[in-house]
Parts: structure tokens; C-alpha cells; sequence
């Protein structure tokens, strides 16, 4: 059943709100309604998961915020770029992380979200609209998998396991880019190409410092005995800390291989320089000889006796070829071009 009242929405007409509240016998999906009704609709003998999308509308942060007694401080954190951590209060636990979408020409596109689990509620705020979750809504909808049949801690898992899913994505495009740039460096090394290293060297920093402080925030989530964490789901999310262990090795790979196509980037470009300066040399070696015959019969004294020979000229071109054919040819066989 999908309730829709009077919208409350951005300025430029986006929802901002949603609420999907389900248990194994029915599913609701409230949206387009004002926080204060909105809030009205939490059922407490079912999972209720209430999303915002933009952080702008301080009305509506304040609202959710009194209705769930929640710290000034973690709304602080809601608004302000933090690393991903967990943290336990006493009638709620905080998670917050990065959710990539993709990574193009322009970088990594992500956004900050972060949930507050409650005993019978999750709330997330988003930065921005869209997420990666429209496929689980619909899972819900249909009940399909384990997710009705269970609390909402197991609701902030699956949630966490499809940001998590998603960032095997955006590596997967990362290793495509290190072999474009392989490919690259290895043919055509241009100012270009070490860009678009610098810039991927960058983008995994960023990876790494997404994905280090999330293990860190999952393995808390393990280890300590947290109210609202059940112990039958831990194994889902020590499920995920395996994932995310395993993308930290991914990233220190790709890192390694991204510092290695800078050193081959760089010798790329000093072989292409000392071929240029050989060709260079060559022809500079080349002209020597030719340039001194040119500069001695450019003198202008008058008893110079080849100047009065009648094949003069034409003898002084075919010694000058005879010099450039022998001196390309020693150089040849000296293998020097």
C-alpha cells in the first residue's frame, strides 16, 4: 500500500522523504508526506525504515531528530563529511560510510549516508536523491529473501552488504582505467596519460581511506556485544567485513600497480627523450664535418687554388656526400640508430 498525501519536498520538487514499514504478514510504503505525519506512521510491532534524501531542510533533520531523542553530536556527524565509523548509544546505534555510485572521467561520484538503528526502526539520511537501493525496495515489497522475516539490524546489513557490493563495481572499473593507461603508457606516454595516473593515484587514496575506517567500524560491530545487533545476524556482518577486507587488498593492488605505471610512464618518457636526443646527435654529428668544409671554403682569400677549379664545386658536393653515406653507414653497424 503506497500512502500518498500532501508532499513535502526540495524546492526544486524532490521527495526527501520515505518510510517503508513491514513485517512477515504485511508491507507498507508510505512517501510524499510531511515528517510530522510521516513519524505518526511508525508502527512498533513492525521493522519501519524511514529514508531522507537531502540534508538541506533543517526542519525535518530536527523533527527526526526530537522524535528519536537523538545526540546533537551524531546529527553533527549526519552533516559534516565524517570517516565511516560505529558507535554505540543507549538506545541507538550510529554507522556511517561512503556510498560510491561510479567513477568516470571526472572521478569517483559518492555521496555520505549514514543510518541510526533503532529496537524496531532504521533511519538513513542521504546527502542527495537516488541511491542503490531501489532492487531491495522491491525485495521487500515482494518478500523475497530473509529480510521480512527479520529485525532491522538485519535490515542495516543488507543495506550496508549493497554499498559494500557496489564499491566491487567501481573497482572493477578502476582496473579497467589501469589498463587503459597500461595500454597507454606502454604506446603513446603524453603529459595526458600522466594526468590521468596522478588523478587515478588520487581516486584510490580516497578508496583506501573509505574502506580502512569501514573494516574498523564493522569489526566493532562484531566484537562488542551491541544491544541492537542480534547475535544470529553477526555472521552477516562479519560476511561483509570479509568483503571489505578483501576490496582493501584489491585497492593496495591497484595502488601498487598505479605507483608502477608511474615509474614506467616516467622511463617511457626517458627512452622517448634519449631517442629524440640520439637522432639529434646524429644529425649534429653529421653536419659537423660538412660545416667545416662549408666554413673553410667560406673564407674570402683570394689564392685559395680549388677556388679556380672548373669541378670545384661539384667535388666539394660529392665529398660531402661521401662523408654523410660513410658516416651513416658506421653508424649503422655500430648500431647506434
Amino acid at each position: 500500500m503506497t500512502v500518498t498525501p500532501v508532499a513535502a519536498t526540495h524546492p526544486d520538487g524532490r521527495e526527501i522523504l520515505e518510510l517503508i514499514s513491514y513485517n512477515r504478514e504485511s508491507h507498507d510504503k508510505i512517501d510524499c508526506m510531511a515528517v510530522n505525519e510521516l513519524l505518526q506512521q511508525l508502527k512498533p510491532d513492525r521493522v519501519n525504515w524511514i529514508n531522507v534524501d537531502g540534508l538541506n531542510n533543517q526542519d525535518v533533520i530536527e523533527k527526526i531528530q526530537s522524535h528519536f531523542c537523538l545526540h546533537s553530536l551524531l546529527i553533527d556527524d549526519v552533516l559534516s563529511d565524517q570517516r565511516p565509523k560505529a558507535e554505540d548509544f543507549d538506545d541507538y546505534l550510529f554507522f556511517t560510510m561512503k556510498m560510491l555510485h561510479r567513477i568516470d572521467g571526472t572521478g569517483i561520484h559518492y555521496e555520505q549516508i549514514s543510518f541510526v538503528l533503532g529496537k524496531n526502526y532504521l533511519v538513513s539520511f542521504q546527502e542527495k536523491e537516488g541511491d542503490l537501493f531501489d532492487g531491495f525496495r522491491e525485495r521487500i515489497r515482494l518478500d523475497l529473501g530473509r529480510v521480512r522475516k527479520r529485525q532491522a539490524d538485519y535490515l542495516l546489513y543488507r543495506l550496508i552488504d549493497i554499498i559494500v557490493e557496489n564499491y566491487y563495481n567501481v573497482l572493477d572499473r578502476v582496473g579497467d582505467l589501469v589498463e587503459d593507461i597500461e595500454e597507454t603508457v606502454y604506446e603513446s606516454p603524453t603529459n595526458q596519460t600522466f594526468h590521468r595516473i596522478q588523478k587515478l593515484k588520487k581516486e584510490l587514496i580516497f578508496l583506501r581511506k573509505a574502506l580502512y575506517p569501514l573494516r574498523d567500524a564493522l569489526g566493532k560491530i562484531i566484537k562488542d556485544e551491541w544491544e541492537f545487533v542480534h547475535e544470529e545476524n553477526l555472521r552477516f556482518y562479519s560476511d561483509v567485513y570479509d568483503h571489505v577486507v578483501h576490496l582493501i587488498d584489491s585497492v593496495d593492488t591497484y595502488r601498487d600497480l598505479t605507483a608502477g605505471l608511474m615509474d614506467a610512464h616516467i622511463n617511457a618518457m626517458n627512452t622517448r627523450m634519449n631517442e629524440v636526443m640520439r637522432v639529434l646527435t646524429v644529425i649534429s654529428t653529421i653536419f659537423m664535418p660538412l660545416t667545416f668544409i662549408v666554413g673553410v671554403y667560406g673564407m674570402n682569400f683570394h689564392h685559395m687554388p680549388e677556388l679556380s677549379w672548373h669541378w670545384g664545386y661539384y667535388g666539394v658536393w660529392a665529398i660531402m656526400a661521401m662523408l654523410v653515406i660513410g658516416m651513416l653507414g658506421f653508424f649503422r653497424y655500430k648500431k647506434w640508430f
